[in-house]
């Protein structure tokens, strides 16, 4: 029974009954006797317009019921997450690090390596700390069932409820201002919030809320004393 209903989160065996190709019947939840899943029926715009305006049921449906653990490539998906959270995150602060620090249009190698070493750095330390922070406060805080209680799980719905980071792909087009990025950052705490909720069906929003916050704040101090902290220590070394 890993299948959840969308509307209480209860486990259900089997979300439809398929008489002939294109024939299907829903099932109903035992517990609140509405139909389980109507996203079986529902195009994919559906969704994601669900999932932009931050409804649990849709959380719910892509968490639990539109993929096959048992026939898709888990570890790969994960590792595939992964690398395109980084990427989009790493594209990010190199936004910020161009408005900040104002690269010109001819830039030398040296200014661009320095830049490049500190966007990477900046990356990995950052979200390795956010990483770590949501695990620690997932275990410690929230009350998570046996089945999701894993560290890939909790993983991948933290990657996937951060999926509003594509918004950045249109500044590569057009030109916004900075105040844009820090917008979708908090459209990512409340989205990574939700996910975590619909985790720990049993655990408060404040608490979820709270576990979140906490890690985007030392992913956020770890940003601002690297772009602080770390040209004055390289400059006194160089100095020796």
């Amino acid at each position: 029974m890993n299948f959840r209903c969308v509307q209480c989160g209860y486990h259900i065996k089997i979300l439809y009954v398929q008489y002939s190709p294109g024939n299907i019947r829903l099932m109903k939840c035992k517990n609140c006797r509405a139909v389980a899943d109507e996203y079986i029926e529902c195009e994919i715009m559906i969704l994601l317009i669900d999932l932009i305006l931050h409804k649990a049921k849709a959380y719910r449906h892509l968490f639990y019921n539109m993929f096959d653990r048992e026939a898709m490539n888990f570890e790969g998906l994960i590792w595939k997450s992964t690398f395109g959270f980084l990427l989009l995150d790493a594209y990010r602060i190199s936004i910020l690090s161009t408005n900040e620090e104002g690269w010109g249009s001819d830039p030398s190698l040296a200014s661009l390596s320095w830049g490049c070493g500190k966007i990477l750095l900046d990356t990995f330390l950052g979200n390795l700390s956010f990483i770590g922070i949501l695990l620690l406060g997932t275990r410690s805080l929230l009350n998570m069932p046996v089945e999701v209680s894993g560290y890939k799980n909790i993983l991948l719905a933290i990657l996937a409820s951060s999926y509003l980071k594509m918004f950045l792909i249109a500044m590569m087009v057009w030109e916004f201002p900075s105040s844009v990025i820090f917008i979708i950052d908090i459209f990512v705490l409340s989205s990574n919030t939700l996910a975590l909720k619909v985790m720990s069906e049993e655990s408060a929003m404040a608490k979820c809320f709270g576990v979140c916050f906490c890690a985007h704040v030392v992913k956020f101090l770890i940003s601002l004393a690297l772009n602080i902290h770390l040209p004055k220590l390289i400059t006194r070394m160089l100095t020796l």
